[in-house]
């Protein structure tokens, strides 16, 4: 098995062809594409629909009505979920061998972990915006300004390149794909659940506020109903974006330690 990079390729161009070998992979597998988008659209459709007609009105998001209140939630999970699908990629690749063909490449060893986080967040953006779409077929407001999706996109793309490279990160501590599986869903749902993705800040329990305001699902979701969604603001936009901010950096230099450690040894 040979990897198609060119002799003395650069960062920037190894980075790009290492992307594009995961995208053509994922595009190809329609099986993968259903399997990871299912589970979002079915929280948009049956527990969103299920509670809108349960709950009158919601802060936070335009005309108070629950779908677009829930919504940026179910981006961010579809964009972790898209994160997660990159560290399965990396334990694989490490399991079949193509990670030693990667690091004897005449390539920078950075370029192999840069080309592995571009293409989980490309997937997690993928899949982000095509339940956002989802999301405004059901009814969802939205903001005309343009600047604000601008906002909200940029806040989506630190979110989902911190988790890619977190998950390249734990991927690197494994090589066994259950048990990356193990360690990934110990984040799942309290990503989900412990923040302010479901339900206001306000009405959280002093103790589960603490863990809300810990996690930076909460400051992407309170972010994108601000700058995408029109609603109204429980924590400073300045604030959010920050959070997110060193949420990436945070992220990064983890996957850049666990990785070195990983390539060194192989």
């Amino acid at each position: 098995m040979s990897i198609d990079i060119p002799a003395r390729t650069g960062l920037a161009a190894a980075s790009f062809t290492l992307w594009h070998k995961h995208m053509r992979k994922f595009l190809g597998n329609g099986e993968e594409l259903f399997g990871l988008m299912i589970q979002p659209v079915l929280w948009i459709l049956l527990f969103g629909v299920g509670m809108r007609t349960m709950v009158g009105g919601a802060p936070g998001a335009v005309d108070g009505d629950y779908i677009g209140f829930m919504l940026p939630g179910i981006v961010a999970l579809s964009a972790m979920g898209g994160a997660i699908g990159g560290g399965m990629v990396w334990v694989d690749e490490r399991a079949r061998g193509i990670v030693r063909e990667y690091v004897v490449a005449p390539i920078p060893r950075s370029a192999i972990m840069l080309g592995n986080i571009s293409s989980a967040t490309t997937k997690a953006l993928f899949q982000a915006l095509v339940i956002f779409a989802v999301g405004l077929l059901m009814g969802a407001g939205v903001t005309a300004n343009p600047l604000g999706w601008v906002l909200g996109f940029g806040l989506l793309v630190g979110y989902a390149a911190g988790f890619a490279a977190i998950a390249l990160a734990i991927a690197s501590l494994t090589d066994d794909l259950m048990a990356y599986h193990a360690m990934i869903m110990l984040l799942n749902l309290p990503v989900l659940f412990l923040s302010n993705a479901l339900y206001p800040l306000a009405s959280m329990p002093g103790w589960m506020k603490v863990g809300a305001l810990i996690n930076p699902t909460s400051y992407l979701v309170d972010g994108m109903r601000q700058a995408v969604l029109g609603g109204t603001a429980e924590i400073p936009m300045w604030i959010c974006v920050s959070v997110i901010a060193g949420f990436a950096a945070l992220g990064l230099l983890t996957a850049t330690r666990a990785f070195t450690r990983k390539t060194t040894r192989s």
